[in-house]
């Protein structure tokens, strides 16, 4: 059966325009993430993002560099947005993420981008770091549909999500693609100012797997929906590996797809933390691929 993406579901019924009046509510006293800033974005004022009430976008792409299931023959229709809500001291998209360099582009130019992607032969659209851009992205949605846009959506996050935020999302985003970066508080909060992202993390993790179930890949090797989650090894064990692919296979799922990454390298500030002023080692990476064996896990590495 020919793949249909969720949203055409709520579009047809009229619920897509009800789940942007809520989100927008969000945005008028910001509470898109776990920061709660409580500013009033639609009207100018910034919070710890630092993201305005406008779209701001870096790139808008086939993308051959991410994971298999997502790119295909033709790539990924990967986004790149501007700012992040966790703004982590060794970010290596630091120019975007930290410093917000993008253009801002209106609902209709973003429908726009979302189109041209499909029609370049996109597999996806791939928004990377969309937490606080969570509103105006379904309202670009709309536009979207209306143009002919079919291809899934991949919310590719952080991890560090609004539960209620992640259920209005619900059948609008077909595939979940967040990382769990720490299982440790005292490394989220030393690393990414957020003590309380492992208590968050569980919660958005089950709820993403809930919504979408395992990553399922159609007879072409391409994604069509489901929960795809990253996990950086860290050196110094900084990331909590053991913790997290225990985590993920007891309490989400032993079925889940996880990209294991051995790419961290010292960004932006990681030079002022001795910890992790270092790449990680080929045998750092060896250990956690085997404990996810260890925990049976088999999907993604």
């Amino acid at each position: 059966m020919a793949f249909r993406p969720s949203y055409l579901s709520l579009f047809e019924k009229g619920e897509l325009k009800r789940r942007i009046s809520r989100l927008e509510e969000f945005l008028r006293e910001c509470r898109l993430c776990p920061r709660e800033c409580r500013v009033d974005r639609s009207n100018g004022e910034l919070g710890y993002c630092g993201a305005p009430s406008e779209l701001m976008v870096s790139s808008a792409f086939p993308h051959f560099g991410e994971e298999p299931p997502l790119v295909g023959r033709h790539g990924s229709g990967t986004i790149f947005l501007t700012h992040c809500n966790l703004r982590c001291v060794f970010c290596q998209n630091y120019d975007i993420s930290h410093f917000g360099r993008g253009e801002r582009i209106t609902s209709s130019e973003m429908a726009r981008a979302m189109v041209r992607l499909q029609e370049m032969g996109c597999h996806n659209i791939n928004f990377v770091t969309p937490t606080h851009y969570a509103p105006q992205i379904v309202a670009s949605l709309l536009e979207a549909i209306e143009m002919g846009l079919r291809l899934p959506l991949v919310y590719n996050c952080s991890g560090y999500e609004s539960i209620e935020v992640i259920q209005l999302l619900e059948g609008v985003i077909d595939i979940y693609m967040p990382d769990a970066k720490y299982m440790d508080p005292k490394f989220s909060e030393k690393f990414s100012n957020a003590p309380d992202y492992p208590e968050v993390l569980r919660k958005v993790l089950k709820e993403m797997h809930r919504q979408v179930g395992d990553l399922k890949i159609n007879a072409s090797g391409i994604a069509e929906r489901g929960l795809l989650i990253r996990h950086l090894v860290m050196p110094n064990g900084i990331a909590s590996s053991e913790a997290v692919l225990k985590f993920i296979a007891e309490e989400v799922s032993p079925h889940s797809y996880v990209n294991i990454m051995a790419q961290y390298r010292p960004e932006y500030k990681a030079h002022e933390y001795p910890e992790i002023d270092h790449r990680v080692t080929h045998k750092d990476y060896l250990e956690a691929i085997q404990i996810a064996k260890r925990f049976r896990l088999y999907r993604g590495f």
